[in-house]
């Protein structure tokens, strides 16, 4: 089961009789959330490290040795950032055949376990930056495949809730970590049409991201993006799907847009 929930919080519809005021930036930025705002590599691999292990203590009580490799984090990263295969990171740490089923298994078990999801801290410069565009009137939309309620959750425990005007999450705990490219779609779909205040202005609305599902989600409703390269996929994958503009972090997508604002006023 999967949708949208809306908040008491929320900000008050669009208001359009500002359409002409020039001290209103007509934008909406809608996010992703794993990735540019929240880091999940230290996660991801405690939980690749624990499936690891536990498939060894499986086969151990058979009376099976496996010969495991286990890899470090920065060549585990790189992988999962070039979207290497769950499948294809077992294989190169030493599992074969049946031994896959019960490592994948197991790493969706546990990904989202709360004793797990307390690793995932916020990504540099991520407060700045949000502060920065709501200050200069831009429409903050968070659209995720992670868990709702966990993702309005960590927005609420760094005080951050009050920046966004909707968020759209999901009610699956696989979602995000399966990177449903459909899903992500559907979700930016239905904020694109209830949260933009000017949808027939040119780049009106623009898409940060960090994975193929944000960039392909967007150019199916026709809206400009940013690609972020501190997440989960790296500058070389992202680049294939052709983003309007790449940068590293939230910090310096902030930095691009009010200066883009600001050369087109």
């Amino acid at each position: 089961m999967s949708g949208v929930t809306a908040y008491d919080w929320q900000a008050p519809p669009c208001d359009r009789s500002h359409r002409n005021s020039p001290s209103v930036a007509p934008l909406t930025v809608f996010c992703d959330f794993d990735g540019p705002i929240v880091d999940v590599s230290k996660r991801y691999y405690t939980t690749y490290k624990l499936a690891l292990a536990d498939t060894r203590s499986a086969y151990q009580a058979q009376g099976i040795t496996l010969p495991i490799q286990q890899l470090e984090p920065q060549q585990f990263w790189e992988m999962k950032q070039d979207r290497v295969a769950d499948e294809e990171i077992a294989l190169r740490s030493g599992l074969q055949g049946e031994e896959f089923d019960v490592f994948i298994a197991r790493v969706l078990e546990i990904v989202n376990q709360p004793l797990l999801l307390h690793l995932d801290k916020l990504q540099p410069g991520v407060r700045w930056a949000l502060a920065r565009l709501h200050s200069q009137g831009i429409r903050l939309v968070l659209v995720t495949l992670r868990c709702q309620e966990q993702a309005t959750q960590i927005l609420r425990n760094y005080g951050l809730t009050r920046l966004f005007s909707g968020i759209y999450g999901t009610y699956d705990d696989q979602a995000a970590y399966r990177n449903n490219v459909e899903l992500k779609q559907q979700r930016l779909a239905q904020a694109l049409t209830e949260q933009v205040c000017f949808p027939r202005q040119p780049q009106s609305a623009w898409m940060i991201g960090d994975t193929e599902a944000d960039l392909l989600a967007a150019q199916a409703v026709s809206i400009p993006t940013v690609a972020l390269t501190c997440g989960i996929r790296s500058y070389r994958y992202l680049q294939q799907f052709q983003p309007t503009h790449t940068c590293h972090d939230l910090l310096t997508a902030a930095d691009y847009l009010l200066d883009m604002i600001k050369r087109e006023s």
